[in-house]
């Protein structure tokens, strides 16, 4: 098997897989967070500068979305069939809930009438608390594994079986994080009444986030058979929940002293370590089988060929300094508070 640095080709590209996905987490949160908190904003104009936060970002962190998918078609497609077949409902939900999303942002202000406007403001924030409490029950179901069988055949049960107990535990402590990240954004691009308005709304998004976080552990601990048992065979990685509890620890620190751009940077690193603490666990599984540990789906019974890997990483050193550089020009250039003018949502 071919390597680089020492590293074989299907473990380097899970790495990209996963720095794409963690790249749309931590990007997407803020903006589904703030679109989460849309309905408790009582004013049109506050409704307005909310959405204009995000206005000229959402579209561009898609990027991450449609790149994380095609890294996953093109290296693991075995895992993406698979997949599909298995969260077939949500992803199907996700998608539309991400349309609806896109046309109340496009269709919310292009009409005075006010029961256009509150329509589409209901659409907003139903979509952005779906498809952040969507991508929670992915991942929670992923942490349980799924009944595959020979030839990664799924063979699952009724049509919302997706809506476990863990997975809705993980998609509410998705839907807090994602909150928790939206207000802390907004702060950063908001003033005035509004502002003071999202310091409130932020200590309640906190709390919700420490209670779900709490008891999303705790189930993760008592009932996921052998989720430990990494840790045990490499004690050095003990690091990464340490971690993971220092930058939750850090988040209200840093809000209490009012200094949200750290308090931002250490709520992204929260995602950050935990998608690394899912990752680590899962390793070099990407789907478990809940039937025979043997007909899970891996890094290396999923990945494409050698040569098409190599192809692949090879375009990924390539286009991951000019992805850098592009979003660096983005946020650089659109930093600041909100300013309505005539061309704003």
């Amino acid at each position: 098997m071919e390597t680089f640095l020492g590293i074989d080709y299907p473990t380097l590209w899970y790495l990209v897989v996963g720095l794409l996905f963690s790249g749309y987490a931590i990007l997407e949160g803020f903006d589904y967070g703030a679109g989460a908190w849309h309905l408790f904003f009582k004013k049109d104009l506050s409704r307005r500068i909310a959405i204009n936060a995000i206005g000229p970002l959402w579209d561009a962190n898609q990027v991450w979305l449609i790149i994380g998918a095609g890294a996953l078609f093109a290296g693991f497609p075995v895992m993406y069939a698979t997949m599909l077949s298995a969260m077939y409902v949500p992803f199907m939900l996700f998608l539309i809930f991400l349309v609806l999303r896109s046309a109340a942002i496009k269709f919310r202000s292009a009409e005075e009438m006010v029961w256009w406007r509150k329509t589409w403001d209901v659409i907003y924030f139903i979509s952005n608390v779906i498809i952040a409490f969507l991508l929670g029950v992915v991942l929670g179901n992923v942490l349980q594994g799924f009944e595959l069988h020979k030839n990664y055949e799924y063979k699952g049960g009724p049509f919302f079986t997706f809506l476990n107990p863990y997975a809705i535990l993980v998609g509410l402590t998705t839907v807090s994080v994602f909150m928790t990240q939206g207000a802390i954004f907004l702060l950063l691009k908001t003033e005035g009444k509004l502002f003071d308005r999202l310091t409130f709304l932020l200590k309640r998004a906190m709390l919700f986030f420490i209670l779900a976080f709490v008891f999303t552990s705790a189930y993760t601990l008592q009932y996921l058979p052998g989720v430990t048992d990494k840790f045990k065979q490499y004690p050095i990685f003990f690091i990464l929940p340490v971690l993971a509890f220092l930058a939750v620890a850090n988040v209200p620190r840093l809000v209490s002293k009012k200094k949200y751009m750290q308090a931002l940077l250490f709520s992204s690193l929260t995602m950050a370590f935990l998608l690394m603490l899912v990752a680590f666990q899962l390793y070099p599984v990407l789907l478990p089988s809940t039937v025979n540990p043997d007909f899970s789906v891996t890094i290396y019974n999923a990945a494409s060929s050698q040569k098409s890997l190599g192809i692949m990483l090879t375009i990924v050193l390539i286009g991951a300094p000019l992805l850098a550089f592009y979003f660096i020009f983005l946020y650089r250039t659109f930093n600041g508070k909100v300013r309505l003018d005539d061309t704003s949502y």
